[in-house]
């Protein structure tokens, strides 16, 4: 009797093996959230405006010039319906479009923090590249005290050999 055992995938984050799974409210909300956001895209473009402002004008004419027994939400009413279905239309369009203003502003914090925390190890690469940078100009300084120049080198030569030329010529010297 083979036993089947999934092991997770160490390859994959968490969440795209197929293993380990949102739980269904996260997921639920996330999905509102998605839609709360296509909702406000999708009314914050000129197609929008331009399809409500036709609709609006059709229902309008089609109520004033239409024959009274085809009039679905008459003039002497005062468009009750018409101004009911804006009421409603607004009052669900407005707690999406905060609702999706409140995610973009914690996706702009997270992004911000990101932003910070990046600043922050730039700033202590540059530090340290300004000392490491620092440091080797002090040890070529250094260095460059200490070096023996062709000069310096020639003269001490020729020091040394005028020594030995006078060390021969005294007298009583034995070589």
């Amino acid at each position: 009797m083979a036993r089947s055992t999934r092991r997770p995938a160490l390859d994959a984050p968490r969440g795209r093996s197929g293993m380990l799974q949102r739980a269904p409210q996260q997921q639920s909300s996330d999905r509102f959230g998605r839609f709360s956001e296509a909702f406000a895209r999708g009314m914050g473009t000129s197609g929008f405006l331009i399809g409500m402002t036709v609709f609006v004008v059709v229902w309008l004419a089609w109520n004033t010039f239409a024959p009274p027994p085809l009039q679905f939400d008459p003039r002497a009413t005062n468009f009750t319906l018409l101004t009911l279905i804006l009421s409603l239309q607004a009052s669900y369009a407005a707690p999406l479009i905060l609702l999706a203003q409140n995610r973009q502003d914690d996706r702009d914090r997270v992004q911000i923090e990101q932003d910070r925390q990046r600043a922050e190890r730039n700033l202590a690469d540059t530090e340290y590249l300004a000392r490491e940078v620092v440091a080797l100009r002090m040890a070529v300084n250094d260095f460059a005290d200490h070096v023996v120049t062709r000069e310096v080198l020639r003269s001490e030569l020729r020091l040394m050999l005028d020594k030995l030329e006078g060390s021969d010529s005294e007298p009583g010297t034995a070589r």
